[in-house]
């Protein structure tokens, strides 16, 4: 009994003593911090105090401040991980998360903006920042979601055609994924909405259908061969098996092939979705008040475009971490038997 509290000692010992690969990295990281020259940062402006120096305009930094605010630099890193050490595995999560907010955050507001401006009333009773999200933020999800919605269907499509034996449909699909992923998105969207209407005024769209359907059919050839490869990952064995329990070829692919399929099709569709997200502000370039042209828009009106053009990246930010979540849970979910 009485040894019992000693071996936790020596247990919280053990698991807070840093590895030599640990230590070598910390000690790296000391030296390209000492030769960044951080004296003159606002970091070396809280180490000057204690080494009874100043920091500031006309003030000169000598090698000594640089070298101990290095040195407290990554001796805070250092401690960072032991204590990250000693914690659950959910809690470390929870802790480097919040330590990268802060030091984004810290970043942020290093830029010496008036980042007030996001929330000046606006000529309808709400603020800058509620703007955008009401009206580019909106414009942007409902661009994305039809266009993902348009592209799978494509992409399914494309990536039978190219598993299948019919030469036609083999070559219709293998000429469409090759021309749209090897020329650039605003290049498609330029051919969309400014080269249809040269073949007659009915095939002329307005700017969001445009978008749309250039996006589309953009990631609709990168999801085809995302969707082929997923299709051709499953197992052999589940045709051999379906065809023995008499399944036709439709049912086999229905109900036995494809959600077996989606286990791996989810992941990278996912990321392909999160990639249109930012690239629907290629749609900006045909007047869609989307959320990069919302942005530019305001900060122009009022001169803070940097301003703005940072509440963007936000809630882009924001946008991708919901539909990360929700990718996380379809992936869950398609996952279970494999798992099982």
């Amino acid at each position: 009994m009485t040894g019992a509290p000693a071996l936790r000692k020596e247990s919280w010992l053990v698991r807070a003593r840093p590895s030599r690969v640990e230590a070598g990295v910390v000690l790296l990281i000391t030296i390209v911090l000492v030769w960044m020259g951080l004296g003159g940062t606002r970091a070396g402006g809280l180490v000057a105090p204690l080494l009874g120096g100043a920091t500031g305009e006309g003030q000169e930094v000598g090698f000594g401040l640089h070298l101990a605010t290095g040195i407290l630099l990554g001796g805070a890193i250092w401690a960072n991980l032991i204590l990250l050490r000693l914690v659950p595995f959910k809690a470390q999560i929870v802790i480097v998360w919040v330590e990268l907010v802060l030091l984004f955050a810290l970043f942020i507001t290093s830029f010496d903006r008036n980042l007030g401006i996001w929330f000046a009333p606006t000529r309808d009773g709400g603020t800058n920042l509620s703007f955008m999200i009401t009206t580019g933020a909106v414009t942007t999800l409902y661009v994305s979601l039809i266009s993902i919605v348009i592209a799978s269907a494509i992409a399914l499509a494309a990536a039978l055609g190219k598993l299948s034996k019919s030469g036609p449909a083999y070559a219709l699909a293998t000429f469409y994924i090759s021309f749209f992923r090897g020329t650039p998105l605003l290049l498609q969207v330029y051919l969309i909405y400014l080269g249809l209407p040269q073949l007659g005024p009915q095939f002329a769209m307005s700017a969001v259908p445009s978008g749309v359907i250039a996006l589309s059919l953009c990631y609709g050839a990168y999801l085809a061969e995302i969707f082929r490869a997923g299709i051709v990952g499953v197992a052999h064995g589940q045709h051999d098996a379906a065809k023995a329990l008499g399944f036709t070829e439709r049912q086999t692919f229905r109900l036995i092939i494809f959600p077996q399929a989606m286990r791996l099709i989810v992941p990278p569709t996912g990321n392909q979705f999160i990639a249109m997200l930012k690239d629907s502000s290629l749609v900006s370039v045909m007047g869609v008040w989307e959320l990069t042209r919302t942005a530019q828009i305001i900060g122009r009106r009022d001169f803070t475009v940097f301003e703005m053009l940072i509440a963007a990246a936000l809630i882009y930010w924001a946008m991708s971490i919901c539909f990360e979540l929700i990718q996380s849970r379809l992936e869950k979910h398609y996952g279970k038997g494999h798992v099982r």
